[in-house]
């Protein structure tokens, strides 16, 4: 009579056998971890050590080592060991040192910390600086800008806006206005050369100034259509010739809706009495 080493008996808790299912199916699983709990949830269902090994391509050894972890520990034992590696040798407390320093602090001779003088000012390489700082997201380099309205009605006007965007009335244009102003107006001093077969566009390096100009824009969210044109200042009377300009290019018996900025040139009188 042939002794072999016994199986296991796997007998698995209603959440066991749930945890286990989730491990298998979750795309984030670890591919080990999802093929240990396809292992264990095949020798829960009374199958021989032959026939879990020839279903998932195994052995009988990983089959007996895994029962045992599970029997040992539950389901502790089928997650992933500590891997063996060199221990962490940048403590918690320069961590927090390196970050409360980046948040808190500047450098004595510059705007913000490269990771050059952050290195230096606390002992470290710049690759475990430039790793804390990802780990945290933290980027000194960059600034924002950002201004906080002051007007009450602030949100209101907000909820207008937006609702003429998303919803604009039947028979109506909504339309998105601004000015661009000092916009060089350069011109090569000589002609462009076209592209032909085997050879790129050519050009110039110098070019002829011919002072500045200011463009007025209406943009139409809708088709993606924009009223342009450009004037050689930037004044109430020239916005007052750009919404001549929008009136005549819209159809008449459609209703404009203009959304502009507080800019001076908009508030003015002449502006106003249109």
């Amino acid at each position: 009579m042939a002794i072999g080493r016994p199986i296991p008996v796997l007998t698995l808790s209603d959440n066991e056998r749930e945890t286990l299912e989730r491990w298998t199916r979750r795309p984030t699983t670890a591919q080990a971890l999802a093929q240990r709990a396809r292992l264990v949830l095949a020798c829960a269902s009374g199958r021989t050590n032959t026939q879990v090994a020839r279903e998932l391509w195994l052995t009988k050894q990983n089959r007996g080592q895994v029962a045992q972890s599970l029997l040992a520990a539950r389901l502790d034992g089928v997650l992933d060991e500590p891997r063996p590696g060199a221990p962490r040798r940048i403590t918690d407390a320069q961590v927090e040192q390196m970050v409360t320093l980046t948040l808190e602090g500047t450098p004595r001779e510059a705007t913000h910390w490269s990771t050059r003088a952050m290195a230096a000012r606390c002992g470290l390489s710049q690759s475990t600086v430039s790793r804390v700082w990802r780990a945290f997201g933290l980027q000194p380099h960059r600034t924002e800008v950002f201004k906080l309205s002051k007007d009450p009605l602030f949100v209101e006007k907000v909820r207008d806006i937006v609702g003429l965007y998303l919803d604009p009335p039947d028979r109506a244009l909504v339309l998105c206005a601004d000015e661009k102003s000092q916009i060089q107006a350069l011109d090569r001093t000589q002609p462009l050369l076209p592209m032909r077969p085997g050879q790129a566009e050519r050009r110039t390096h110098d070019y002829v100034r011919h002072g500045t100009t200011s463009l007025f824009a209406a943009l139409d969210l809708k088709t993606g259509t924009v009223i342009g044109r450009c004037h050689r200042r930037h004044r109430a009377v020239e916005f007052r010739k750009f919404l001549d300009t929008i009136d005549h290019a819209v159809p008449p018996d459609l209703d404009i809706h203009l959304i502009i900025d507080n800019y001076a040139t908009h508030k003015t009188p002449l502006i106003g009495d249109g």
